[in-house]
C-alpha cells in the first residue's frame, strides 16, 4: 500500500538527516564501543549517551531565509558572482548608454543604450571603433593614468546633429578580482540633443520677439521726434504721422497679446479641455465675425457641414482662435482667389474642419516650416497684412493641447488646404466627489 504524501516526505526527511549525520553516528558508536569494552563506561550509560547523540543529529538543521527559500522550491543557493561577472551585469542594467573598457580601451560590456547611440560597437573592439571623438579618447586615456574621473561634452555633425556628454569613471583592480591589477573604466554617455534644442528656440524666440517690438517702437519713437520738431505746426504731416502710429502701436499690441496666448497655451498644454464643444456653432460664429473683411476684399466665405451638432471635447474659446487664424489667413494671404471654402466632415471618431482657398499657393519648401514661431514666406507681405508671425504657431500649440491634428497642403497656383482633425464622440463626465 502506498504511503500518503505527507508520511512519504517525513521518512524521506528523516533518511537524509540520518545520510547526513552517518558519520558523527559512527565515531560516537565507536566512542561508546571502546570505553564499554575497556570496562570504563557501564554498558547502559553507553546506551543512554548514544541515544542522545543520535537524537542531537536527528534536530532539524536551521536554514538561512535565503537557503530556506531555494529549498522550498526545489532548488539550491548558487555561489556569489565573482566581481568580473557582477560589473558586465551592471553595466548592462544601467539605464543611459553604458560600456565598461579596460585600460587598453577594448570594449568588455556594452548595454542596450549604448548599442542603440553608437550603432557600431561590439564588445571586444577597440572603443575607438566606435566613438570617433579625439576629446573623448583623450580623456579616457588620462583617466587610466591618473585615476581620477572626466566629463566631457561634445557635439556630433554625422548623421545628424547631436550633442552627447560622455562621464568617464575609472575602477580599480580591486573591484574587478581580488589582488588582479587590470583596470576598468566605466564610459557613459548622456544625450543633450533635447536640452539643446530647447535652449536654442529659446534663444531665437527672444531674439525674434525683441526684433518684432523693435521695429515698430523705432518708427513710433521717430514720428514722435519729428511731431516735436520739424512736423511741431505741420496739420498734414501730424495726421499722416499720427495714422501710422495708430497702425504701429496696434501691432505691438497684437504681438504682445500673441506671446501671451502662446505662453498660456504652453502652460496648460498638458491639460486636455473636457467641454462639450459644438463645432457648427463655433465656426459659424467665426466665419460672421469675419464676413466684414471678406466682403472689404470681395472675397466670399462658403461654409459647408452636416445637420445637427458635431461635439468635440475642447475648449470653445480657444477653438475659435484657431479657426479665426485660419480663415483671416485664407482672406488676407488666399483672397485673391474670391473664395474660402469652410467645412466640416464626420469620419468615425473624428471631427475634420478644414479651410480652403484658391490664391497663389505655397512653395513647397516653406510648408514644412509654417508653424514655427515668426516665419513668413513673405515677410513684408505679412507685415502689411497685420501678421505678427505667431499666429500659426498657436493655432499648432491649441490643436496639440486638443489632442488633434493639424495638416497643410499647398499647391503654387492653385491654393492651400489647412485642415483641423479632433477626436469627437461623447463627452466623459467628470464623477462629482461624495
Amino acid at each position: 500500500m502506498a504511503l500518503s504524501e505527507p508520511r512519504q516526505v517525513a521518512e524521506d526527511t528523516l533518511r537524509e538527516r540520518l545520510a547526513g549525520a552517518r558519520w558523527i553516528l559512527a565515531a560516537a558508536a565507536l566512542g561508546l564501543g571502546g570505553a564499554a569494552w575497556v570496562g570504563t563506561l557501564a554498558p547502559g550509560s553507553a546506551f543512554v549517551i548514544g541515544a542522545l547523540v543520535a537524537a542531537g543529529a536527528l534536530l532539524p538543521v536551521r536554514r538561512r531565509p535565503v537557503a530556506e527559500a531555494l529549498a522550498r522550491f526545489g532548488g539550491e543557493p548558487k555561489p556569489v558572482a565573482r566581481a568580473e561577472e557582477r560589473l558586465p551585469a551592471l553595466v548592462r542594467a544601467l539605464p543611459e548608454a553604458a560600456l565598461l573598457l579596460d585600460a587598453r580601451g577594448t570594449v568588455l560590456a556594452a548595454n542596450g543604450g549604448a548599442v542603440g547611440l553608437l550603432a557600431s560597437v561590439r564588445v571586444g573592439d577597440p572603443v575607438s571603433f566606435a566613438v570617433r571623438v579625439p576629446e573623448v579618447l583623450e580623456a579616457l586615456r588620462a583617466a587610466v593614468a591618473d585615476g581620477s574621473a572626466r566629463r566631457i561634452e561634445f557635439a556630433e555633425r554625422v548623421p545628424i546633429d547631436r550633442w552627447l556628454r560622455a562621464d568617464i569613471v575609472p575602477i580599480r583592480a580591486g573591484l574587478l578580482r581580488e589582488g588582479a591589477r587590470t583596470e576598468a573604466v566605466l564610459l557613459s554617455f548622456i544625450d543633450l540633443t533635447p536640452q539643446r534644442r530647447v535652449e536654442q528656440m529659446r534663444v531665437d524666440f527672444v531674439a525674434n520677439a525683441s526684433h518684432e517690438l523693435r521695429t515698430p517702437l523705432a518708427s513710433l519713437s521717430g514720428f514722435i521726434e519729428t511731431l516735436q520738431g520739424p512736423a511741431r505746426n505741420d496739420a498734414n504731416a501730424r495726421e499722416r504721422f499720427l495714422k501710422i502710429m495708430g497702425e504701429q502701436a496696434r501691432r505691438m499690441s497684437r504681438l504682445i497679446d500673441d506671446l501671451l496666448s502662446l505662453s498660456r497655451i504652453e502652460l496648460n498644454a498638458h491639460l486636455r479641455p473636457e467641454a462639450a464643444v459644438d463645432l457648427v456653432a463655433v465656426v459659424s460664429h467665426v466665419r460672421d465675425a469675419l464676413a466684414p473683411l471678406g466682403r472689404e476684399r470681395d472675397v466670399e466665405i462658403v461654409f459647408e457641414h452636416p445637420a445637427g451638432a458635431v461635439e468635440v471635447r475642447g475648449d470653445r474659446d480657444e477653438l475659435i482662435r484657431v479657426f479665426e487664424n485660419l480663415v483671416e489667413n485664407a482672406l488676407k494671404y488666399g483672397g485673391s482667389g474670391g473664395r474660402v471654402e469652410i467645412t466640416i466632415l464626420r469620419e468615425r471618431t473624428d471631427a475634420l474642419v478644414t479651410v480652403r482657398d484658391h490664391g497663389p499657393g505655397i512653395a513647397p519648401e516653406h510648408v514644412p516650416r509654417l508653424t514655427e514661431r515668426f516665419y513668413r514666406v513673405d515677410t513684408a507681405h505679412s507685415r502689411e497684412q497685420g501678421g505678427t508671425g505667431l499666429g500659426l504657431a498657436i493655432v499648432k500649440h491649441i490643436v496639440a493641447r486638443h489632442r488633434g491634428k493639424l495638416g497643410i497642403e499647398s499647391v503654387p497656383g492653385t491654393g492651400s488646404t489647412f485642415s483641423v482633425r479632433l477626436p469627437s464622440g461623447p463627452v466623459e463626465q467628470k464623477k462629482k466627489p461624495v
